[in-house]
């Protein structure tokens, strides 16, 4: 299994200096940076020092994923924050889970002790609410939906049919389709310390109404291809952790809205 630690960036050279050479190079295949245009001396500092660099031609951060995992070599994807938001530390146990035969591992910060220092009120409560609401509608007890910090097979962008390219959703898509295709994931406990430097790109408003718009649009329109996914399960299951490996029984359904559209 080979493994490529992705990492998306855009002017975060305090960040980058600081993290990166806390990665062991050996815990992973390949090192693969997506520059966004940076302005600040992030994408010389990342050649300079031997990474290999792909000039970002697309807009945004789903842009930068597509670019940057359909570039990669690995089995595996592990999307990395290089601002200290992601530990460097959790890579080798992410990597240790997906050895054990899950498809996707994802690094809480909500999980157990682990904490996010990241935080203010309204990513807080933007959490919250959107696992919250991700579990109803998936019968699931994740807790923590939207980290990027995670790791998943590469072949799952196929497998799974994953088509938003354009909008802040990636995490959402990839995690609904892999609940509904009864894959195997599970949730490690990873603290988010707060970044250095650089400034937050997410805009709350925006990425809350993309992210609400996929979950409508996953939960109702996209069904896993049987052919495809009729295949056991590499590990038994951890009945205190597994996340996906029992049935796919949605908690609402075409069927069962309509009812209720009635009542």
């Amino acid at each position: 299994m080979k493994t490529t630690l992705f990492i998306p960036v855009r002017n975060e050279i305090d960040g980058i200096k600081v993290i990166m050479p806390m990665i062991d190079k050996d815990w992973v295949d390949e090192i693969l940076v997506v520059d966004g245009n940076s302005t600040d001396g992030t994408r010389e500092w990342f050649e300079e020092n031997g990474y290999k660099v792909i000039r970002q031609q697309s807009e945004g951060l789903c842009g930068a994923y597509w670019e940057g995992i359909e570039a990669a070599t690995g089995d595996v994807i592990i999307p990395f924050s290089p601002d200290n938001n992601s530990l460097p530390e959790l890579i080798p146990a992410l990597i240790a889970k997906m050895e054990e035969g899950y498809d996707m591992v994802i690094a809480s910060r909500y999980k157990d002790d682990a904490t996010s220092e990241d935080d203010d009120p309204i990513t807080a409560i933007g959490n919250w609410l959107f696992t919250k609401t991700t579990n109803l509608f998936l019968r699931r007890d994740f807790t923590d939906v939207l980290v990027m910090y995670r790791a998943f097979r590469k072949e799952l962008l196929t497998e799974l049919e994953l088509d938003i390219r354009k909008i802040p959703a990636f995490e959402m898509q990839i995690l609904f389709r892999s609940v509904k295709a009864k894959l195997k994931i599970i949730e490690i406990p990873g603290d988010e310390p707060k970044r250095i430097g650089g400034q937050r790109k997410m805009h709350p408003i925006y990425n809350g109404l993309c992210l609400l718009y996929v979950m409508v649009r996953e939960m109702f329109i996209w069904h896993p291809d049987p052919a495809t996914f009729a295949r056991e399960l590499k590990t038994e299951p951890d009945p205190e952790s597994e996340q996906s490996a029992a049935s796919y029984e949605p908690a609402l359904s075409i069927d069962s809205s309509a009812e209720l559209l009635k009542a």
